[in-house]
């Protein structure tokens, strides 16, 4: 087993996990029986090398990606269990996504990509709860702006904002200054953690920075597809 947590009531656990990629002779061997626990309200940051099985571990926890074998509890929901729709009401409900691309929709204004898929989920306030998710992230100005009319950073806020506004109690980012500069990529992260803190959510992250990591309260690291080191935020002060 590769890391076995004391957590009590974690909000996401993986007991077991086990993940291959492709057909034939170029299937890979992804995950290797993956055992982590991660707290209500904690923030961990995932690192490795490139190829380490970070960002697959991160989509796994999000159920985008489905596991050979392994069991997977997110929120005392049994991922396993659930058919893709299910899966897919379930994160819309409890997951707020954040990539490294920023994946809006190029036709739609800043609100009417926060508010759509509010809109779609059947809640009643969409458009009044994106506008006040985009007002949080400084883009009150930029409501009725076009992807193509922001820039880089402030598309990341839309997203941030559009993971944010359905109130998961989960948000997952993977590599989200990844197409920031320095400076832009800072303002994101603070606005993760922000919101990190002040919602309660439990805050899971793939980055290479070592900085960014450091913020977190636990780091797991991964390598060959295996968890290698698990710290606290104490020990990797000491």
């Amino acid at each position: 087993m590769d890391a076995i947590s004391t957590i009590s009531d974690p909000a996401i656990s993986l007991s077991g996990v086990h993940l291959s990629l492709g057909r034939g002779a170029a299937r890979v061997h992804i995950l290797k029986d993956i055992d982590l626990d991660i707290g209500a309200g904690e923030a961990v940051g995932l690192v490795g090398p490139s190829g380490s099985g970070k960002s697959t571990l991160l989509m796994v926890m999000a159920g985008l990606e489905r596991a050979d074998r392994g069991s997977i509890q997110v929120s005392g929901e049994d991922l396993t269990a659930l058919n893709e729709d299910a899966l897919a009401r379930f994160r819309g409900r409890r997951i707020g996504i954040v990539f490294q691309s920023f994946h809006l929709i190029p036709t739609m204004t800043a609100i009417e990509n926060v508010a759509v898929p509010l809109e779609l989920a059947g809640v009643r306030d969409a458009r009044e709860r994106a506008q006040s998710e985009l007002e949080a992230v400084g883009l009150g100005e930029r409501l009725s702006h076009y992807p193509a009319q922001l820039s880089g950073g402030e598309q990341q806020r839309v997203a941030l904002a559009r993971a944010l506004a359905p109130q998961p109690s989960i948000l997952v980012a993977d590599e989200p200054t990844g197409n920031l500069d320095e400076n832009t990529g800072r303002q994101i992260v603070d606005l993760l953690f922000a919101s990190h803190r002040q919602r309660g959510t439990t805050l899971v992250l793939v980055t290479h920075d070592p900085s960014l990591a450091a913020r977190c309260d636990r780091v797991v690291r991964l390598r060959s597809g295996r968890i290698d080191t698990v710290n606290s935020r104490k020990a990797l002060s000491a």
